[in-house]
């Protein structure tokens, strides 16, 4: 059984939240974080180029920096 964790993602059974997968687009997490969220990107970017580009390991890192 799976459980709703942070951002309404799904923890596994050992407890770990799954990470966004990196094909996730701007757009999609515009829905979830707001339309300020990477401002001066394309909403077709993906989330690995978006991470790629701003140096942050994780979305969650990129969250805190931003």
């Amino acid at each position: 059984m799976k459980r709703i964790g942070l951002d309404e993602r799904y923890r596994d059974l050992d407890g770990e939240i799954r990470q966004k997968n990196g094909n996730t687009r701007v757009d999609t997490l515009r829905k979830t974080y707001g339309e300020d969220f990477a401002p001066g990107h394309r909403g077709d970017m993906k989330l690995d180029t978006l991470l790629e580009e701003s140096g942050a390991r994780s979305l969650s890192e990129y969250l805190k920096r931003n």
